[in-house]
């Protein structure tokens, strides 16, 4: 069935001569398409305007017949009206995008697994004042020590047993310095191993408690921030990064250019923590390598950070990588509509127009935050984690059946 938006268009496009042709067209397929081959009720006023008007009906086909512009034109309203309302035998109309089929049931498991993993990390995970980046590291335990020693990397488990073993709490870790750390009991020989203990308690030292060295230990200690990055990566990559880089830089943006821009001497054997660990100045080659994707491929740099950390943030890691994947596409198409209408003189003032509307909901947030519920923060921040990449999959597809439509 030719769809009556797609006749509009249709009309708007070809003048007077292609709108009479189409609206005849429309209006003879209209009884057939409305109620299906099949329904006695249609056949009737077919018969009717057949036997009334056989010459006019000839003529207008032949017409139709013979312009091949006019014949895709109508293809692809018909493909188009197909796909988004289907016929199906003695039941009418079924909506496509409502109703059941594969690509529904994909979008109802995905939602599945999120709702899945969201009741898991909120029944599982430990309360959020409970974690060591809210305790004082003078009043940790024994076994919160040895938890803060294994969260340096798995090489940290070769000691584990040491430091249970001499039971060393919060205050005596304070006290050890790198001689005794390599004196028995610790025995502590690789260099490195010691090396990265003693620049993690100097941090501890510093801030009094443990830094966050993951996702969640991250948004326990700055919760408006995170959810801030969270919806900045996801529809403004490019500022959300240049606000790390401006405001945030020590603590996010080197760690952040280091995962997704290694040196290449340094980067094997390298786990996520130590590479977190480093604040030494990128390179140059770093800064070109990072530019290029800044430029061209930002959703990429989110994509490789979220990889490196899959030991740590098994599921999480892999939403936010399908949603860089994703969003990376629907990027691509806004691009293309933009070429494809000659709409390049446009780039700067929709370039501008976005920051200007970015800027204004970051700032509207900032005003309004310490008013806004815990509860209602933590849903924002699950719904852009884990239900997003579903949305972005139906967008999508829409977007390709639209590319098809514009082809045909």
């Amino acid at each position: 069935m030719v769809s009556l938006t797609g006749a509009a268009m249709f009309e708007k496009a070809r003048g007077t001569e292609l709108t009479s042709t189409g609206s005849f067209w429309i209006c003879w397929n209209v009884n057939q398409g409305a109620q299906g081959p099949e329904n006695p009720d249609s056949l009737p006023h077919r018969d009717a305007i057949e036997k009334l008007f056989p010459d006019a009906i000839k003529m207008r086909f032949e017409d139709i017949q013979q312009n091949n512009d006019i014949v895709q034109s109508l293809a692809a309203f018909q493909k188009y009206g197909n796909d988004q309302i289907p016929l199906v035998p003695n039941i009418g109309r079924v909506n496509q995008q409502r109703g059941g089929g594969f690509f529904s049931g994909v979008l109802t498991a995905l939602t599945g697994v999120a709702v899945v993993l969201l009741v898991y990390h909120w029944s599982s995970r430990e309360s959020e004042h409970d974690l060591l980046v809210h305790k004082a590291v003078a009043k940790w335990t024994a076994e919160e020590v040895v938890l803060w020693l294994e969260q340096l990397g798995p090489w940290a488990s070769l000691y584990r047993d040491r430091f249970l073993s001499e039971r060393v709490n919060g205050r005596l870790l304070l006290t050890l310095t790198e001689e005794e750390f390599s004196r028995a009991p610790y025995t502590i020989e690789n260099n490195s191993h010691r090396r990265a203990i003693l620049l993690e308690l100097e941090r501890v030292k510093a801030l009094g408690v443990k830094p966050p060295q993951n996702l969640w230990e991250y948004k326990a200690v700055n919760p408006g921030r995170s959810l801030f990055l969270l919806y900045a990566l996801k529809s403004s990559p490019r500022l959300g990064l240049l606000y790390l880089y401006l405001f945030d830089y020590t603590d996010s943006f080197l760690p952040f250019i280091h995962t997704i821009c290694p040196l290449q001497e340094d980067s094997s054997g390298e786990d996520i923590i130590t590479k977190l660990l480093d604040l030494r100045e990128p390179t140059w080659k770093q800064w070109r390598e990072f530019l290029v994707k800044y430029s061209f491929l930002p959703y990429q740099l989110i994509a490789e950070f979220a990889w490196d950390w899959l030991e740590v943030h098994y599921w999480t890691s892999r939403f936010l990588i399908v949603n860089a994947m994703l969003l990376s596409v629907l990027e691509l198409f806004s691009f293309w509509r933009i070429w494809s209408r000659s709409e390049l003189k446009t780039v700067p003032q929709r370039m501008w127009s976005h920051f200007w509307k970015v800027s204004t909901q970051g700032l509207f947030v900032a005003m309004f935050w310490p008013l806004i519920p815990q509860f209602v923060c933590n849903c924002l921040f699950y719904w852009a984690l884990y239900f997003n990449p579903i949305i972005n999959i139906d967008l999508v597809v829409k977007e390709v059946r639209r590319l098809e439509t514009q082809v045909l």
